[in-house]
């Protein structure tokens, strides 16, 4: 019988673990995150969208995605997915990013980014 409990403890155990994980990293559209930057700042999500444009040099980049709601830069260290891609990315939301090196479209020079930690590209 303990054995038995041990395994129930087990999955239970896994479930939470699970479900906490997710939690820390909701995927959320561009327009929530631009609405209340503040409410996101320095917190982990995932946003899907399609790559509108992107320039890399030595493995790092940035690209812009939209979803429908808005547009939000990416900046990556590992590389950028070429324009016209579907897109899930996770990283952190950043305020006030110096981006005074990037020619940027003004929508997108408030300094408000998405610092990737992966993207998937389909």
């Amino acid at each position: 019988m303990t054995g038995n409990r041990f395994g129930k403890w087990v999955l239970w155990t896994a479930i939470v673990c699970s479900v906490l994980l997710l939690a820390g990293c909701e995927q959320k559209t561009i327009n929530e995150i631009l609405a209340d930057p503040s409410r996101y700042a320095n917190k982990e999500v995932a946003v899907a969208g399609t790559v509108t444009w992107s320039t890399s040099l030595l493995g790092n980049g940035v690209y812009e995605i939209e979803d429908g709601t808005g547009k939000l830069l990416v900046v990556s260290t590992s590389g950028v997915p070429r324009k016209g891609a579907q897109v899930v990315v996770k990283g952190k939301i950043r305020e006030g990013f110096d981006l005074s090196t990037f020619r940027l479209p003004d929508p997108i020079a408030s300094g408000l980014v998405l610092m990737e930690s992966s993207h998937k590209a389909r």
